[in-house]
């Protein structure tokens, strides 16, 4: 019986049947509306482990640990939560281990909130020096998305990379603030 969440755009879908069918067994997060599916969808597979986190950081040494464990983990954060791991990531440089991470980019398309700016414009700079190969999709069509995080999920598992999925705010859709 399938379980997963129907509720959601297309792309979303992929990126989740492409952890799916990737062997992942663990999803570590900080909930954001940008993974919404994913998150509902890993909540319900009794095959996947979902953690809440109080902040990105732990959830690099959360994957870490179940790559150790012997399992498969995504980190899913948004742009601003890249910031927060910075110092964490040199765990996955001097420990050399894989790593997979998928962000929802903030501070990009129609953004509303100055704060996202600074940390959206720098999100791919800062996964580079740290020694994370940086994949970007801005196309929503599914196939093309479920190929990308395919592909990433290749990179960290089989060839041991460090790993980020940047999820363009397009795709996500403008986000409005809304007084009450």
């Amino acid at each position: 019986m399938d379980r997963t969440p129907s509720t959601s755009a297309p792309w979303q879908q992929a990126v989740f049947k492409a952890l799916k069918d990737g062997g992942i067994r663990q999803v570590a997060y900080v909930p954001d509306a940008g993974h919404s599916f994913a998150i509902r969808a890993a909540q319900q597979d009794p095959d996947i482990v979902d953690t809440v986190l109080t902040t990105e950081e732990e959830g690099v040494a959360l994957v870490s640990g179940a790559w150790l464990g012997g399992q498969r983990a995504v980190l899913l954060m948004q742009s601003s939560g890249v910031g927060n791991c910075v110092n964490m990531f040199s765990l996955l440089r001097s420990c050399d281990l894989p790593f997979l991470t998928i962000v929802t980019m903030r501070g990009e398309y129609a953004e509303f909130n100055p704060w996202q700016g600074p940390m959206g414009k720098s999100t791919q700079q800062a996964l580079e020096l740290m020694g994370i190969s940086v994949h970007r999709v801005s196309d929503p069509d599914p196939r093309k998305v479920e190929e990308v995080v395919s592909a990433a999920l290749d990179a960290a598992f089989l060839s041991g990379e460090k790993v980020a999925v940047l999820l363009s705010q397009s795709m996500i859709g403008r986000k409005k603030w809304e007084r009450k």
